[in-house]
Order: structure tokens, then sequence, then C-alpha cells
């Protein structure tokens, strides 16, 4: 991906420059200087066989495809503990093609609807004492990209298959194999979504631009909405997991995903980026799309989130605010031996990632006996700004 920006990025900003979000033009200066002398490194060599090697800096963007590997090691290993010996169940909301059309336009605004009513809809629902009579706890990641980089918002939720009762003295199971009745999610997800986002028209809080302006009008947005109003909205409930230990090697395939990864790309040339994506809609056939490069950089960039907009978030029981006392609760219901305490994550990124994955950077990859030594450093090149012109 950085080979891609780096030779069809400044010809992009040229022609967009002027509608690019400072986050969207930052994700794509990061990507392009990630592991480069831009950003800076050092120079290590073995104690042993004096073999030496460059390491320039990551720029940990969040929208990098190199840059989130010890993130989610990081966050893995966090969420290990606050996996319960229950089963686990994948469930997925998304919205109608009319509502993305809002969404592209409002991002911050109708993904913050996206995650309010699905997850009250499920918290409700499991409540119900018709269906589980309890209360859950579960995390959810916002995923806005389908397989060919088009706009598709969608939440993945992970949801333990049972949950406190409402006097908090019993743990109440789920049916084997069954969760919740998806179309009573569905229906509910429905009526949320569209009321939620109702208000925030009313209160002022969408805008519409080019094609789609004339959804300012009050009747003009009304009748644009009709439609999802009968529609039967989209739910995945799928099938429970084995156990905890495929929860997190699955759940990990999701949460620190970016749009797309650099094994799915195959060539740039002639001006075109041919990238690997599966047609889910045509018995998951593997294809190979070709795109202008300034299409491709402009549907990669659709999934820049704004910033400060949290992607993976938590309800129920395992909400930030009861979290540690409530999780105790589930674990002596069920039965569990008490979590550990939490020992300090190591302060050198190197000795996280062998903590975290038993990955090595300190052993020497030419003799695999020896100890890589920083012996000099390489710092950022500074950047000249602008004389002012003050005449």
């Amino acid at each position: 991906m950085a080979d891609v920006l780096r030779h069809f990025g400044p010809a992009f900003r040229d022609q967009h420059g002027a509608s690019l979000s400072a986050a969207r033009r930052r994700a794509m200066l990061a990507i392009e200087n990630c592991r480069t002398a831009a950003l800076g490194g050092h120079v290590e060599q073995c104690g042993e066989c004096g073999h030496r090697r460059v390491s320039f800096n990551s720029c940990r963007n969040r929208n990098c495809p190199k840059c989130q590997g010890l993130a989610r090691a990081q966050w893995l290993r966090d969420r290990q503990a606050e996996l319960l010996d229950v089963p686990y169940f994948h469930v997925v909301f998304t919205v109608p093609a009319q509502i993305e059309v809002i969404a592209f336009q409002n991002q911050t605004v109708v993904y913050d609807i996206l995650f309010r009513a699905a997850s009250e809809t499920l918290r409700t629902i499991a409540a119900d004492p018709k269906h589980l009579g309890a209360e859950i706890g579960f995390l959810g990641v916002l995923h806005t990209w389908g397989q060919n980089l088009l706009h598709h918002p969608h939440i993945h939720f992970l949801v333990p298959g049972g949950g406190l009762a409402p006097d908090g003295q019993s743990w109440i199971a789920c049916q084997p194999g069954f969760f919740l009745p998806v179309r009573v999610l569905s229906r509910m997800f429905r009526g949320l979504f569209l009321h939620y986002l109702e208000k925030a028209f009313a209160s002022g809080a969408l805008n519409f631009f080019s094609a789609h302006r004339h959804l300012h009008e009050p009747a003009a947005f009304r009748r644009y909405l009709a439609p999802s109003w009968k529609a039967e909205w989209v739910i995945y409930a799928k099938r429970p997991f084995a156990g905890p230990a495929q929860v997190l090697d699955y759940v990990g395939r999701y949460t620190h995903r970016v749009a797309i990864s650099n094994n799915r790309l195959v060539s740039m040339d002639s001006g075109k980026v041919r990238f690997r994506w599966k047609d889910y809609r045509n018995g998951n056939g593997q294809k190979t799309m070709a795109l202008e490069a300034s299409e491709f950089i402009r549907r990669f960039l659709i999934h820049v989130l704004p910033d400060g907009f949290h992607r993976i978030r938590y309800f129920g029981f395992l909400g930030n605010c009861h979290r540690k006392q409530k999780l105790a609760r589930c674990r002596e219901l069920l039965g569990m031996t008490p979590a550990g305490s939490k020992a300090d994550p190591p302060a050198d990124y190197r000795d996280r990632l062998k903590a975290l994955t038993g990955q090595s950077l300190r052993e020497c990859p030419h003799c695999h006996t020896g100890t890589m030594l920083v012996i000099d450093c390489i710092t950022r090149p500074k950047i000249c700004q602008p004389v002012p012109d003050t005449s």
C-alpha cells in the first residue's frame, strides 16, 4: 500500500487535495513515510557475527497495513482475561443501501447511531424474559468496507451465549446453538436506527452534498427514508464458536484490520492497481479487480475514520464502568478461577512483541545466536519551514 501511495499519491493530492480531510491527508503521508528514512530509525549490529541491519521507524497510524501487528497482539492479550467459559456468537448488523449514502456524507453521526441502535437492540431483546432475560456483555467492531473496497458500513459483535440474571445471583445461559431471534433483532434495529436518524436530522446534525443536497428538505428526507421503513434489514447471527481459543483467533482477524491488507495487492502498472477480492454474491469466488490508481486510492481513503472515532466499543457488563466487578461475578457464577492480575507490559516495544507473540526482534536474523545491538541512530530529517513574506 505504501508503494501505491508513494507512486500515485502526489498526483492524487494535486487533483483532490481541496476535498481531502485532515485525517485522510495524514493517513496518506504516514503510510508513504512508514519505515523509511523520513521517520528516522537506528542501525543495529549483531554482537556475535557482526551482521548489520537498518531499522526505520513505523508511522503507527491506525490505517497503515504494516502497523497493526503489535496493537492487535496487545489487544488480544488484554481481552484474553475477559473470556468466559461459554459459547460465543458472532452477530453482524448492517444497513440498507439508502442509509449507506447518508452515512457516507455524515460518518461520525451515522456510525455513532449504528453503534447505539445495534447495541441497544441486543441489550433490550436479551433482557426480555420472553427471550433470554439477562444482562449481556459484548464488544463491537465497526467495518466500513466490502471486499471491493466500496462503502459498506457494518458492525461485528462478539457476544457470550448468556448473561447475568437481573438480581445478579445466577448466570442465565442461552439455548444450545441459538442466541436471539434474528427477525426480532432486525425489526427493533430498524426502528431504533431510523428513529435516531430522524432525530439527528431534526437537530440539524446531518449534512448533504452534491446529488443528495435536496435531502435538506424535510419532505424529501422523509420520502427518501420511506423504503427503508418497509425493507427487511439484514442481520447475520453465525454459529457459536467451539471455545474461547477459537474466539480469540477469530476476533483478532476483525479488530485491527484496515480496508485492504498488503497481501491482497497484486500489481500496479499502466496507471492501474490490481488486487484480489472475494465475491460473496457469486459463491465466494476469488477474483482480481483492476482499478485506476486514483479510484483505488479514493476507495481506500473512504475508510479512514474521523479523528477520535472509536471503532471498537464495549457494552453491557463489558462496559468500562463496571467491567472488572461484573466480569468477576460472571466468572464466580460459572465456576471459573479468578482472573490473575495483569503485569505491566514492558516499556520497550521489542520486549512487548517478544512477550506477546514470541517473535524476537533482538535475535540476529543471520546467525540466530547473537543479539542485535543499536550502534547508531538515524535522525528524522528537518523540514524547512517556508519564510513568510513580510513585505
